[in-house]
């Protein structure tokens, strides 16, 4: 009789949290340069140094059998990746095979194109990046956006069945007049939003000190008019909830800099060099690929990953200093 080989050992790092919500970068690449998060002359990574979409896809699934419960695809704009068809299809049929959730952050600029195929895949609720309603004002932080494209591909992933979250980073000078026009179109068109702080990520043009503002200052307006409470809702990030006051918008805060959330981190990031990033914050991480290629250990290598997960990132933004990390968040993975 064969003998039965044990189950994979689940994902517990260092300090006992248990990993379950893998952050999948398919592509460093982007069809925006959005000030805040892109040089304007960003130089990619070439073909050779990426993973294939059948690798991904190897890699997706063994995260799976080691207790990831939710996928999050992401870029760079993962939907500008060449074959995100075929490896959308594949993690999608690990949905209730150990997969709870499969999801996408996108910039929405090819999403009417693919909103049907994510939702063949089992997709069923994506984020969208979208700072501002104002087509002046989006031009300017994405340096080449058209605003009526995001909102059409917005339309089409609902008219999909998808659900839709925006995603809203608060810009101070940008953006900080659009937050109730973005709740109003919001809770005018089904979708709900969260706010995210600005991270120093990458060697950008701008100051980022310019424009970093915390959320409580930045939703001061919202409060002055309307309460808001906390309400137990939890989809697998780092996000607070909140209800708002003759609203239907759950609104979400992502606050990296003014309140640490890390001691709840259950997040692992992969890169599409196939880099295991154990912290946004941090340069450290374990590189899969060529154990992958090989017919290495890549279990051992996972495993040396979450040993080596830190507590917690140590974001600042002072004026004039370097980030926090070299690296673009496009090449992690937001």
């Amino acid at each position: 009789m064969a003998a039965i080989s044990p189950p994979p050992a689940p994902l517990i790092d260092g300090i006992g949290r248990r990993i379950s919500y893998l952050r999948l970068s398919v592509t460093d690449r982007c069809d925006l340069r959005c000030r805040y998060c892109m040089a304007e002359d960003m130089q990619f990574l070439p073909k050779s140094a990426v993973l294939s979409i059948e690798e991904m896809g190897d890699l997706g699934e063994r995260f799976v059998a080691r207790g990831v419960r939710r996928i999050r695809l992401t870029g760079g704009e993962p939907l500008v990746r060449r074959g995100i068809d075929t490896l959308a299809m594949r993690l999608g049929a690990l949905i209730g095979q150990g997969l709870d959730e499969l999801t996408l952050t996108t910039n929405g600029m090819r999403l009417a194109e693919h909103a049907p195929m994510l939702a063949a895949a089992g997709v069923r609720r994506i984020n969208v990046s979208l700072d501002t309603l104002d087509a002046a004002a989006f031009r300017h932080i994405t340096r080449v956006g058209d605003v009526d494209v995001a909102l059409q591909g917005i339309a089409a992933a609902r008219k999909a069945g998808i659900a839709v979250k925006i995603n809203m980073v608060a810009l101070a000078g940008l953006n900080e007049d659009q937050l109730m026009p973005m709740l109003d179109w919001c809770a005018a068109n089904g979708c709900d939003l969260t706010l995210i702080e600005t991270m120093p990520l990458g060697e950008v043009a701008d100051d980022r000190s310019d424009h970093y503002i915390p959320l409580h200052q930045f939703i001061a307006p919202l409060r002055a008019a309307r309460a808001i409470w906390p309400i137990d809702k939890k989809t697998g990030g780092p996000a607070r909830y909140f209800a708002i006051e003759d609203s239907p918008v759950t609104l979400g805060l992502i606050t990296p800099l003014s309140d640490n959330f890390c001691a709840t981190c259950n997040r692992i990031r992969l890169t599409v060099e196939g880099r295991i990033y154990m912290c946004l914050g941090q340069d450290d991480h374990v590189d899969l690929r060529a154990s992958l290629r090989e017919g290495g250990d890549v279990d051992g290598l996972i495993d040396a990953a979450l040993a080596g997960k830190p507590r917690a990132h140590d974001f600042h933004i002072e004026r004039k200093s370097t980030p926090a990390v070299a690296r673009h968040m496009s090449a992690t993975g937001g």
